[in-house]
């Protein structure tokens, strides 16, 4: 039988926060495992997952459809930019505003980069009937608008 540690009440194994952090850690590192041969990293691959959607965005909403900070997107832009997966132009209405365009070599790595995500997903949820990654994943999505929404106290079972 397995010890249960409880620091100051904490019960890490019993931690939603703690076992999402842990599980999308997990996660991350078998991406990686699988798109470094493709000259990629976990930290360009979301953003090369929405300009594949479409691209042509500007930082901005690159920002806002990824949920991260503007410098952690900078960032990401600069290195993606270096190593050839995306070019800025300006917007031709407004000068001011810098678009963000894929590269040929970073149109060429989607199938091989989805097909690597795909793998690692069917990996990690074959302990699941379909019937409870549908389930699963509905709940992460909705625990990921509730906290991106902010969830009323007493909705969290907390009364007023």
């Amino acid at each position: 039988m397995q010890m249960v540690r409880r620091v100051m009440g904490f019960i890490r194994d019993q931690s939603a926060g703690y076992l999402a952090n842990h599980m999308a850690r997990l996660f991350a590192r078998e991406l990686q495992a699988r798109i470094k041969p493709l000259g990629l990293s976990i930290g360009t691959f979301p953003a090369l997952l929405v300009l594949w959607e479409g691209d042509g965005l500007t930082q901005r909403e690159l920002i806002e459809r990824l949920d991260i900070e503007q410098p952690t997107m900078a960032n990401t832009l600069a290195r993606m930019e270096r190593d050839g997966l995306v070019v800025r132009r300006k917007d031709a209405a407004d000068g001011r505003v810098q678009r963000i365009w894929l590269t040929a070599a970073a149109r060429a790595l989607e199938a091989a980069a989805t097909a690597a995500a795909d793998e690692v997903n069917d990996r990690a949820l074959a302990v699941l009937s379909p019937g409870e990654r549908a389930s699963f994943v509905d709940a992460m999505c909705r625990i990921i608008a509730a906290l991106q929404t902010g969830v009323p106290d007493d909705a969290a079972g907390r009364s007023p």
